[in-house]
């Protein structure tokens, strides 16, 4: 038996004090004599057997090809180590069981700003001023909105400029997205990708999906939000890299090039870290991007 209430010891290692995330792949994450192990290749004639820290890191993400046992769940929620099944490199996140860190500071945090209406928009404007690079004035969500929308129509044009691509505008229709042209549709793949990034992100910190700044109706806003501060960086440079090899001719279908060019970018660029840390930043107590403190919102 378990020992601890509801049936669980309280982890033995604090999630401050771990590492972070572990990728893995193509095997099968289960038990052997006691210790959680990931063992590629089962079948084959030379398996390859790696002991995984379960108690040292933070969150395990399973990658294509992964199963995994009873029992390595069971340890992972007797030791408070998150999981969760993602695409390649992070391009999808399908799910995390509610094997949730040790500390709700975060969230607590989190829903402290989001309570307050005038927390609520200085944390929006401290994420437009992120985005922007420059605080704006204005206190009023929609106005922000207004002239966060404006500048990505100038940041569209000019991506499509210097990837050489001919930029007809922002076209995205819900019932038919199969009928944008490569650019258009090179960006919607691309946002559902840094999307699953931020949702990784966002599930590794145990902050509240519903609970966004700038989005609202979503049930995961706070996912679109931190996804959104990486539009104009990640987003954008996946989409019309991809774009731009489709137009050069390349076999693959515009979402395989997307996601692969995707996989590379988180890979290199180190999206997701960067990601928890915007998080860590936003929800802050105090500001260092120039925002006025809680106080003066």
């Amino acid at each position: 038996m378990l020992k601890g209430r509801l049936g669980l010891e309280s982890a033995r290692v604090p999630h401050a004090d771990r590492h972070g995330l572990i990728w893995l792949d193509r095997g099968e994450l289960c038990v052997i004599d006691g210790c959680l192990h990931f063992v590629a290749g089962k079948d084959s004639l030379a398996p390859h057997v790696l002991q995984v820290p379960h108690q040292a890191i933070s969150m395990i993400l399973l990658g294509p090809g992964s199963s995994v046992t009873h029992d390595a769940l069971r340890l992972l929620a007797r030791h408070g180590t998150l999981m969760a099944a993602v695409g390649h490199d992070g391009v999808r996140m399908y799910t995390a069981p509610p094997l949730l860190p040790d500390r709700s500071d975060i969230a607590r945090r989190q829903a402290e700003l989001w309570g307050s209406p005038r927390r609520r928009i200085s944390v929006a404007r401290r994420m437009y001023a992120l985005r922007l690079g420059e605080v704006l004035p204005h206190r009023d969500l929609d106005t922000l909105r207004g002239i966060e929308g404006s500048r990505v129509k100038t940041i569209y044009r000019l991506m499509a400029k210097k990837y050489d691509i001919e930029w007809k505008g922002r076209h995205y229709d819900r019932e038919h997205p199969d009928a944008a042209d490569i650019p258009n549709q090179a960006i919607n793949h691309a946002a559902t990708a840094v999307q699953a990034a931020a949702a990784i992100a966002v599930q590794s910190l145990a902050a509240i999906p519903q609970l966004g700044f700038i989005h609202e109706d979503s049930g995961q806003a706070f996912v679109l939000d931190v996804a959104d501060l990486f539009r104009d960086t990640i987003t954008l440079q996946i989409a019309f890299t991809a774009a731009k090899k489709a137009i050069n001719g390349d076999d693959m279908t515009i979402d395989r090039l997307v996601r692969r060019e995707a996989s590379t970018v988180f890979r290199k660029q180190e999206v997701i870290p960067m990601m928890i840390d915007k998080i860590k930043l936003v929800l802050q107590t105090k500001d260092t991007d120039g925002v006025g403190s809680d106080r003066d919102a």
